[in-house]
């Protein structure tokens, strides 16, 4: 037989295309070409495979070997058609059965030794294989992460050999039992530990109920950071199908997925030297950036005016649709972005505008410049804006400093958020403009209210509509169906840098 047939698995962001590998020996002197689109990755396969069958006493046909991976106009990239390569070759030279490697899917690097080693991306695959009816031969120490598609049969091996045993029915492959997915037990930083800060934890239990975008700006010390690390604690559970989602994008991301984070809200805290490629993904072949590896999770910016301006900007479109869209010459991939912003910066330059304790030594055009770092359309996308004020020390070092534990605010969140989902399927940050107007149905003097504020702070329609869903996560955190003057009142307050920001001389306003 001169032509074999295997299968494999592409990736192309989270999904995974079906690969036919097709090998064919030919007359003439001996070579060894790949075609389909292979990237540099996958045309170093045949130094691997070659290896690896002499290694392990296959005869090597001196032939001349073309292999095409199908469909030719798909970029393909890695080390994963390696086994499937291997198999093909050996199908060809009739050294193994070429029909049985009709019912398998093959994914795996080869060591020059035969040894099979873990590839990135096989979630999607064994995903995109429910339909297909076929088995999936990968390494075993991929096996963890496959066993949680319990519909597919996977079978792991740690070598070359044990796989051309299978297939010469020798020895067979002992299929993976399909582990049922279990939620780690991720120890999240308490809210407790907090010290005063009343107001700031009351908008991070109202950020953590409605997946709102949250910006905390204070002098350093106020415990910024702090309240950012403990919005994980706060959020309601993921459901099966949101921790599939997330586990997707991060087996297809560069550090994989890791089976003991199975429904575990991510946190991706990038610096802010970050380009941004590495905020939305990209390259030749895209792969997610941290806005996509913070899906269902969090993203928190520290120091945000620090970020370079074109890297905030990029945040704009993927903030209001859930997802980015990364477009090269070889084809456009849409990755999932539905991540809560957490956002935290200085007042100024030197951090000390507003503070009581330390004298601000910058001029009033520096904190100009500073703030403007952060445009306005990016500020419209973030609900809550909050001044924090440095404690007072006699608050932070008594018995008593620390407030309500985040286990009680979680449990009126989960509450809140429930009373959405079975209002509208999904959180108020979400909701679009038919359904604003259709659930955050205002009152007579609640409109008046809003209309004042509107006027007063020249609040664009977006921002209106982002107060008016704030409302909305406010009145359910307070068991009340009906907005009113109230939930407006607070949920305006929180509209921080559209009333001017931080003052140049003296206190944040609002702020005693």
């Amino acid at each position: 037989m001169t032509v074999a047939i295997s299968y494999s698995r592409g990736q192309l962001g989270i999904q995974a295309p079906l690969i036919t590998v097709e090998v064919h020996l030919a007359g003439g002197l001996p070579a060894f070409s790949i075609v389909g689109l292979p990237e540099t990755t996958v045309r170093e396969s045949k130094d691997r495979v070659r290896s690896a069958l002499l290694h392990n006493g296959f005869h090597f046909p001196p032939r001349r070997i073309t292999v095409n991976l199908a469909p030719a106009d798909l970029p393909k990239e890695g080390s994963r058609f390696d086994l499937a390569i291997a198999l093909g070759i050996l199908a060809a030279s009739n050294q193994i059965d070429a029909g049985r490697l009709r019912e398998y899917e093959m994914l795996g690097e080869l060591a020059l030794t035969g040894e099979l080693r873990r590839v990135q991306g096989i979630l999607p695959a064994v995903l995109a294989m429910r339909a297909a009816g076929r088995r999936l031969i990968l390494p075993a120490d991929n096996i963890a992460e496959a066993a949680l598609v319990k519909e597919v049969e996977s079978l792991p091996a740690e070598h070359l050999l044990r796989v051309c045993e299978h297939m010469q029915g020798r020895r067979e492959l002992a299929p993976a039992a399909a582990a049922a997915p279990t939620r780690a037990s991720r120890k999240y930083w308490d809210l407790s530990e907090v010290c005063g800060q009343p107001q700031a934890r009351r908008a991070m239990e109202i950020a953590a109920a409605g997946r709102h975008n949250l910006l905390l700006m204070g002098p350093p010390g106020t415990g910024k950071t702090m309240l950012a690390e403990r919005l994980g604690g706060l959020l309601p559970p993921m459901t099966e199908d949101q921790a599939r989602e997330t586990a997707m994008v991060a087996s297809v991301g560069h550090g994989g997925f890791d089976p003991r984070d199975w429904g575990n809200r991510p946190f991706r805290a990038p610096h802010h030297t970050a380009s941004g490629v590495s905020l939305v993904g990209g390259g030749r072949i895209p792969s997610p950036g941290e806005i996509s590896l913070a899906h269902h999770g969090v993203l928190f910016l520290d120091e945000l005016p620090e970020f370079d301006r074109r890297v905030l900007e990029v945040l704009r479109e993927p903030l209001e649709s859930g997802r980015i869209v990364i477009a090269r010459a070889g084809g456009r991939v849409t990755f999932p972005s539905r991540f809560q912003l957490v956002a935290a910066m200085n007042p100024c330059p030197c951090g000390f505008l507003g503070d009581a304790e330390r004298r601000c030594h910058c001029n009033l055009e520096q904190v100009r410049r500073y703030q403007q770092r952060i445009s306005g359309p990016l500020l419209d996308r973030i609900d809550l804006q909050l001044a924090l004020a440095r404690p007072a020390p006699g608050l932070v070092l008594s018995p008593k400093a620390g407030g309500e534990g985040s286990a009680a605010v979680r449990d009126r969140v989960c509450i809140a958020f429930e009373r959405q989902l079975r209002r509208a399927g999904k959180v108020n940050a979400s909701l679009e403009h038919a359904e604003v107007e259709r659930y955050c149905s205002l009152g007579p003097e609640a409109s008046a209210l809003l209309e004042q504020a509107v006027e007063r702070l020249q609040l664009s329609l977006r921002a209106l509509q982002r107060v008016r869903r704030v409302a909305r996560t406010i009145a359910d955190l307070a068991g009340r169906e009906q907005l009113g003057t109230e939930h407006i009142a607070e949920a305006v307050g929180y509209r921080r840098l559209d009333r001017g920001g931080l003052s140049f001389a003296g206190a944040p306003p609002g702020v005693s």
